[in-house]
């Protein structure tokens, strides 16, 4: 299992929320559901700069963590 040193945010809500109806919304999705658990957003906070477009691995991981997908369940999303 490779994980990349950084992931782009819009792949990620593509697989995170594929029903969505543009990837504008998926990553609104994706704030609002940081935003409601303050857990989440200061683990991903303390787990490093968030650089504007993308994530580090650690907070790709703890982003699926929280949706409970495993990092092999996400590559075939």
């Amino acid at each position: 299992m490779t994980i990349r040193r950084t992931i782009l945010k819009q792949e990620l809500v593509k697989k995170l929320y594929p029903d969505s109806i543009s990837v504008k919304s998926a990553m609104q999705q994706l704030r609002n559901e940081i935003e409601v658990c303050p857990e989440l957003k200061k683990q991903i906070e303390q787990a490093g700069h968030t650089k504007r477009h993308y994530y580090n691995k650690q907070q790709l991981l703890l982003i699926l963590e929280h949706f409970c997908v495993t990092f092999d369940e996400f590559e075939r999303l």
